[in-house]
């Protein structure tokens, strides 16, 4: 069994560190109007253009605050307070705002970035020594508005395994909402009823060639996170009623990863790292002998993943977030620590 520890969290934080500011290769998110349009990353993003895009660039520094919170002697955490106080400041942050101003700027990074731009305030939030989550939080705000509009429009959850999944994003949001927005966080568990509450005897036709999330288990997490305690189990195993016995087989079975430097493919790394998260999440709603399953097959799904985290830039600038996600589930359960604890390093 892997945990998170003082080395391997300086590990995580060196990945991080070396592609946030890394302004190409980039893909963006952006629409263009007008041959002035056309700018570069840095200038239409002057926080998050590293990293790929934007939304990489986001979770890349969601991980950089976590470590920094969780191991805040590790050698590392210097730098990360140095780079973060350079890159959250008040017109920094407003040029993040105003891009979202921009015609045809509505689906911009939606949901995925916009679940993570949240989760990011949440953690900078609980900097204290920090100007961090001030500087971030009219932009998560604005995200949040967004989100409770969208919601009130969607009619059906998208549920594929990658960035336009709505479980994914209501687990972020929820998170966010809980802190700082309760209309909303009542709005996403509304809506997570009226979607999944009904959901039974779950095939898992999954995975698909370029997941990197368990549609099937993201939905799962999403009903834990949303429905109250007493009322979960039962949706559980009516939903996954044959989860004792290994059933979908395919919820079980790591990924198989045939060519890292594909960006799409490579995606089955973060399937795998995603699917240990969920399930280390979700066993602490089982016991006995299905509670020992699912920490094994947690296990295993981390095992497939882990040495692959680092070496080719397709995963490299994102695979870190998603591993950090499994190892903490993992060490919160053992109880080496728990979200917003700090663990010396």
């Amino acid at each position: 069994m892997m945990y998170l520890d003082a080395d391997l969290a300086a590990r995580l934080a060196d990945i991080a560190l070396g592609h946030v500011r890394q302004e190409y290769p980039h893909k963006l998110d952006h629409v263009l109007l007008r041959d002035e349009d056309a700018m570069q990353p840095h200038v239409l993003h002057p926080i998050f253009y590293g990293s790929f895009d934007w939304h990489s660039c986001v979770h890349g520094w969601w991980t950089l605050l976590t470590l920094r919170r969780l191991f805040p002697q590790m050698p590392a955490a210097a730098a990360i307070r140095a780079l973060a106080d350079d890159s959250f400041t008040a017109d920094k942050a407003q040029a993040e705002l105003d891009y979202l101003a921009r015609p045809l700027s509505s689906g911009f990074e939606r949901p995925y970035g916009w679940a993570w731009l949240m989760a990011l305030h949440l953690e900078a939030s609980r900097h204290e020594d920090a100007s961090w989550g001030d500087m971030l939080e009219p932009l998560a705000k604005a995200f949040a508005e967004r989100l409770g509009r969208y919601l009130a429009l969607l009619t059906y959850p998208i549920r594929a395994g990658t960035h336009f999944n709505t479980a994914f994003a209501l687990v972020l949001a929820g998170e966010w909402a809980a802190r700082f927005d309760l209309a909303v966080q009542g709005q996403i568990r509304e809506r997570a009823r009226h979607w999944f509450g009904e959901d039974r005897q779950c095939q898992a036709w999954e995975p698909s060639g370029d997941d990197f999330l368990s549609p099937a288990l993201i939905e799962a997490l999403c009903m834990m996170r949303t429905m109250p305690p007493g009322e979960f189990a039962p949706w559980l195993h009516a939903f996954l009623p044959e989860l004792s016995r290994c059933r979908p087989g395919t919820l079980f079975q790591p990924a198989t990863v045939s060519d890292r430097s594909d960006g799409k493919i490579a995606h089955l790394d973060g399937l795998n790292l995603s699917r240990a998260w969920c399930w280390k999440q979700l066993s602490q709603a089982l016991s006995g002998g299905e509670r020992s399953l699912v920490d094994r097959t947690a296990d295993d799904h981390l095992s497939a993943a882990m040495p692959h985290l680092s070496g080719d830039y397709a995963g490299e600038h994102w695979l870190a977030t998603f591993a950090l996600l499994a190892l903490h589930s993992q060490s919160a359960a053992s109880g080496s620590f728990a979200l917003g604890e700090e663990q010396q390093g």
